[in-house]
């Protein structure tokens, strides 16, 4: 408990205190105008209230990853809150502000376009395709997992079409067909506060839960330890890094943060915006770590320590493959009672719903950023999201379970390519360059060793795959000094 205490101050200490000396590094100036003003278009840019864009951008980068991935990523041990912490403080909301506050500065340009001006030529063609293709895998993922969730708690008992797999799949996609045609401020900016506010509330009373809660939770004195018990599990490093995202270090929020970069009324609120809803998603992710491994540790299960009944919860008993939403119901319901199994569905279904929207729409405004291409009509935003829909629509059909994975280290994988585009923006504007560098040469580390030992990429030994990792984070180290020793 001590461990978990320490850690949600130092997250709060973090924003308190190193917030505002990235904010310094930066420079934001309130004197500058922002996009929402000088691009006003009434659709994507428009000036809106700050505690409205904050709520909005938590939802965008938060979902469900800052639940599922801590409670999967909890089964490493006390190092998930480790990693949590360091990872949100000095990676991830440093990552999210720099790509919010570097769109801000750029009319409200997309990450392809901010690192594509940074890092050249072929580097913005390859971050247009990959953004591109990644907004479009995340919004069919999230159509057809959210669709399947709600046939189970609500479907029909008849057996008729209304409450069927496909039912609700036509459902989410209609709405997400809305939530990218529609001005920004029509849906999106009425209902993400409501949605986010749930997700705080359900946080909230999980913390409650936490003080309150028979149970035990480790501490991080054996945090250097790898504590999953499931034997096919990736080492700690770099399984832990990857497998925890969302809530300490996630490259899809890059794609996330230049939405509200068109949305921020002064470049000052640019440090509650960003870096402050990363650090609120890193202490949605904490909390959930915690009470997952509190909870298991109460339960009548087997195993032998918290984490072995953890993984018997998530998986039957070795029944089927881990399933964190079946946890998610659990929790909320025995500590939170009636109102936690509304919040529950909130956290299992409402939540990739609004990852899903949010990445069509950023798909939509990647291809406009590079094709030049204005939307302030409709039907002009039609022509870009149409390819995409109708690409989603062939993905909803391919089986994702091999694909997913992919996805674990494609994500993180952008975030390396934005850490890099920020380190070398501070390098040019005279700025200390070491706040993105250390987090851009730790992830290179981490998405390089990842697919060098993982089966779905090179499947080599560790050594050789750490190797791998830090010889490349090095040999761009190398890179990078030699090209600030000629500029």
């Amino acid at each position: 408990m001590l461990s978990f205490s320490l850690a949600f101050i130092f997250l709060i200490l973090g924003f308190v205190f190193y917030s505002k000396y990235v904010e310094k590094v930066v420079g934001a100036n309130a004197d500058n105008k922002t996009p929402a003003y000088t691009q006003n278009d009434g659709v994507d840019f428009m000036p809106m209230p700050t505690w409205k864009v904050f709520l909005i951008q938590f939802l965008n980068i938060a979902g469900t990853g800052p639940i599922f991935g801590a409670i999967l990523g909890v089964l490493y041990g006390p190092a998930s809150y480790l990693w949590i912490v360091l990872g949100c403080v000095f990676g991830g909301a440093v990552h999210d502000y720099m790509s919010g506050m570097m769109s801000v500065r750029k009319n409200g340009q997309g990450i392809a376009e901010i690192v594509g001006d940074q890092l050249g030529k072929v580097a913005r063609q390859f971050m247009r395709v990959f953004t591109l293709v990644l907004m479009v895998f995340v919004g069919a993922v999230f159509v057809t997992s959210p669709a399947g969730l709600l046939a189970d708690l609500v479907g029909s008992t008849d057996g008729s079409f209304f409450g069927t797999q496909t039912f609700w799949s036509i459902v989410i996609f209609v709405y997400y067909i809305m939530a990218t045609l529609l001005p920004i401020d029509k849906l999106i900016g009425k209902i993400y506060p409501l949605f986010g506010a749930a997700l705080l509330i359900m946080a909230a009373g999980l913390l409650f839960g936490i003080f309150t809660q028979a149970g035990n939770i480790p501490e991080v004195t054996s945090a250097f330890q790898n504590h999953n018990p499931n034997p096919k599990a990736m080492s700690l490093f770099p399984g832990l890094f990857i497998t925890i995202a969302c809530g300490a270090v996630s490259g899809f929020h890059a794609t996330q943060s230049p939405m509200m970069a068109r949305c921020i009324e002064n470049e000052k609120y640019g440090r509650s915006v960003f870096y402050g809803a990363m650090i609120a998603e890193g202490l949605v992710a904490l909390i959930w770590a915690a009470a997952t491994i509190k909870f298991a540790d109460s339960l009548t299960v087997e195993g032998a320590n918290p984490c072995e009944k953890l993984m018997n919860v998530l998986t039957d008993n070795g029944a089927h493959s881990a399933n964190p939403a079946i946890l998610v119901n659990m929790i909320c319901q025995t500590w939170l009672g009636k109102v936690g199994a509304v919040l529950a569905v909130l956290g299992v279904v409402a939540a990739p719903i609004t990852s899903g929207d949010t990445a069509f729409r950023s798909g939509r405004l990647i291809a406009a950023d590079f094709m030049h291409f204005k939307q302030n009509k409709i039907y002009k935003r039609l022509i870009l999201a149409l390819p995409l829909f109708v690409v989603a629509l062939i993905l909803m059909q391919v089986d994702f379970s091999v694909l997913w994975q992919y996805f674990g280290w494609t994500n993180q994988t952008l975030s390396v390519f934005t850490f890099w585009g920020a380190t070398i923006w501070l390098a040019r504007n005279h700025k200390n360059y070491y706040i993105t560098l250390v987090p851009a040469l730790w992830m290179t580390a981490v998405c390089t060793t990842y697919i060098m030992l993982a089966p779905i990429g090179f499947n080599l030994d560790y050594t050789l795959s750490w190797i791998c990792g830090c010889g490349v984070a090095l040999s761009l180290l190398v890179i990078f000094r030699y090209w600030r020793r000629n500029k």
